[in-house]
């Protein structure tokens, strides 16, 4: 334990971190435990390619279901699309949540799939193959259930 003490005090000195309470401290390192994002954060910081534009009617349709997630339901995308399920912190004057995401999310259109299909993942890369679903219905349950899967399956 002493070990850890001194080398965590070589990279963030103690007698600096003793101005934080221990909730700012678990965000400073550990980004945000309930990650937020608005329909601008979502357009502005995915990188759409392959088949979506920030104008296609199956990204925006992805934008919607984003958008209209419960905390849990954002976590839980996070760990399938990015391995994390939090948004890297805010950090002195750095802007934290999907701008400070490295790689960007990149999302793609998954060739040769239609509604009966579920999106897939790359998560190093945070590189998300999403279906040109007909519907943000359709879209949001195949999303969810992608998400809450637990499994490990090469495509």
């Amino acid at each position: 334990l002493e070990a850890f003490r001194e080398g965590f005090n070589l990279v963030f000195p103690l007698r600096y971190l003793r101005m934080f309470a221990p909730s700012e401290l678990q965000t400073l390192l550990s980004g945000d435990q309930c990650p937020k994002w608005t329909r601008e954060d979502i357009i502005n910081f995915t990188e759409p390619k392959l088949g979506y534009t920030k104008e296609s009617p199956g990204f925006l349709r992805f934008v919607d279901v984003l958008v209209g997630m419960s905390a849990s339901e954002r976590k839980s995308f996070l760990q399938f699309a990015t391995g994390c399920s939090s948004l890297p912190p805010e950090a002195a004057l750095i802007a934290g949540g999907l701008m400070n995401l490295h790689p960007r999310l990149t999302v793609v259109r998954k060739v040769d799939s239609g509604d009966g299909s579920y999106p897939s993942v790359n998560t190093c890369v945070h590189y998300l193959k999403l279906p040109d679903y007909s519907s943000v219905e359709i879209m949001r349950e195949r999303l969810l259930t992608a998400t809450n899967e637990k499994g490990f399956h090469l495509n």
